[in-house]
């Protein structure tokens, strides 16, 4: 467990992005790890020579669908966790959240939003392509981006986990948005640690999603001023949650 709490330290600050950055000062925190179990299974290389800028942007490299992201040690990275409930004093947020699409990916995969937030989408590739929210929670769009340095910016109403981005242009890209009405969520980094701070103290439902292996659920206890310590194990055996 040291280990891995020296990792957190170490690279927390390459999680994606977080709707809002609060003062620790203003509760406790909890700090994490998710972890697979088993041997990752290997992702599936993705052709692109249907678009001739894609296939060009992906010459000479090995593109794989990153469903599946572990480091040497079974951390599982890009799992949303965040906490179940209502919060209604929570700070409202004030960033934007960025999805790019960059050589006919979209980067980062998994991101987390608040309700209200304004996400936008960029194009940074010389080509077309169509942002698409497949929504079960009424956070549908589809707008097409045919230029590069294109934005596209949406606040979405409603709570979901998750929302799916995906292309109907070039079917491998995808990408999923955590929306949720509080700032206490993050992702997960590429060593499966994450952090979630000034949480107000109590008892919480945290839990953490996997576009491959779904959900998994835990109760802690959170302390002002002191960290509290979750570690989410994935076997390997479970199934993904149902999307659009």
């Amino acid at each position: 467990m040291m280990r891995w709490l020296l990792s957190l330290t170490l690279v927390c600050a390459v999680v994606p992005v977080v709707a809002w950055q609060p003062s620790t000062a203003a509760g406790g925190s909890i700090q994490g790890r998710v972890r697979l179990t088993a041997p990752p299974p290997g992702n599936p290389i993705i052709r692109m020579g249907m678009d001739p800028r894609c296939a060009e942007a992906a010459r000479g490299k090995r593109i794989v669908q990153d469903a599946v992201v572990t480091s040497d040690d079974g951390g599982l990275a890009n799992a949303f966790v965040y906490l179940a409930g209502s919060f209604p004093d929570a700070p409202r947020p004030a960033g934007v959240v960025t999805i790019d699409q960059q050589r006919c990916m979209y980067r980062p995969r998994v991101v987390g939003a608040r309700v209200g937030q304004t996400i936008e989408f960029r194009n940074s590739d010389p080509t077309l392509h169509d942002v698409h929210g497949l929504s079960k929670a009424s956070n549908d769009f589809n707008i097409g981006q045919p230029l590069k340095g294109m934005v596209y910016k949406v606040e979405l109403k409603h709570e979901e986990v998750m929302l799916h981005i995906a292309c109907d242009v070039h079917r491998w890209m995808t990408a999923f948005v955590g929306v949720v009405d509080h700032p206490y969520f993050t992702v997960s980094s590429g060593a499966g640690v994450f952090t979630i701070d000034a949480i107000p103290p109590g008892r919480h439902t945290i839990r953490a999603w996997h576009e491959r292996y779904g959900t998994l659920t835990q109760s802690v206890d959170v302390t002002a001023g002191n960290a509290a310590v979750v570690e989410f194990i994935y076997t390997g055996s479970e199934k993904p949650d149902p999307q659009r």
